[in-house]
């Protein structure tokens, strides 16, 4: 057998069992970017952010159904399956190179978009409705206060309702002895949310991007392959033995 074609199949099906593991390996990325920006989405005024993950999500759930598909086309060497195995790399290919896109778009929109909602979700803080919620998960899993600074409390009706206090989830962990009154500045996050949550965000995408990144250059070698296979059986079926 041709040391190309053996080459080409062997990269194939290693191709179709790194198909099986990385298909559950998206859907995890997929979840995990869905799961960061649905904690925090009160913040977030662009919905279209889940657009990356979405197609991450599907394009991992396709990929356990041509993992099977290209072992078959790959051991028969059928020029028919191996044709349709190509077809869906390409289609997955283009569709991981769209989600690369939409990443690295809004990778640059984090900054505005968060600049435009945060402070109105701040002002609206008064203790009991979804956007207190969200503002005492936002403080306490990034231990931070205000948007900028904890000084930003100042300026919202929360500040002047509540004895010139902040919320107690500005605090530090594990300190019981904070009330939020500002001459205890030992005892709060002094940091502001906006910086950590765009760096958070931040690096959810760039994450999200390298493995989008990273199966992309495999399903390219995957398509090389596909074709070596396909030109070199075409070949040797396209020669006829002659018996004198």
């Amino acid at each position: 057998m041709d040391c190309g074609i053996i080459t080409s199949k062997t990269v194939l099906l290693l191709l179709n069992v790194i198909f099986w593991a990385a298909g559950g390996a998206l859907a995890y990325v997929g979840s995990y970017v869905i799961k960061s920006y649905n904690n925090f989405d009160n913040f977030l005024e662009d919905k279209y952010t889940l657009i990356p993950a979405a197609i991450i999500i599907t394009v991992g759930v396709v990929m356990f159904i041509i993992g099977t598909v290209g072992c078959c086309a790959t051991l028969r060497e059928s020029k028919v399956g191996l044709s349709f195995f190509l077809m869906i790399l390409l289609a997955m290919f283009a569709a991981e190179v769209a989600a690369l896109v939409f990443a690295f778009i809004y990778q640059g929109r984090i900054k505005g978009d968060l600049e435009r909602s945060m402070s109105d979700v701040f002002q609206k803080y008064n203790g009991e409705n979804s956007e207190t919620r969200a503002v005492d998960y936002l403080q306490s899993q990034l231990q931070c206060c205000g948007v900028q600074t904890y000084m930003n409390w100042t300026t919202t009706p929360w500040f002047s309702s509540s004895n010139n206090t902040v919320p107690i989830s500005c605090c530090k962990r594990n300190n019981t002895e904070c009330t939020g009154k500002l001459d205890q500045p030992d005892l709060l996050n002094t940091q502001g949310c906006e910086v950590k949550l765009e760096q958070l965000l931040q690096d959810v995408m760039s994450y999200a991007m390298l493995v989008i990144l990273g199966f992309a250059i495999i399903k390219f070698f995957g398509m090389l392959s596909v074709c070596v296979i396909t030109c070199k059986s075409g070949r040797r079926t396209g020669y006829q033995t002659l018996y004198v």
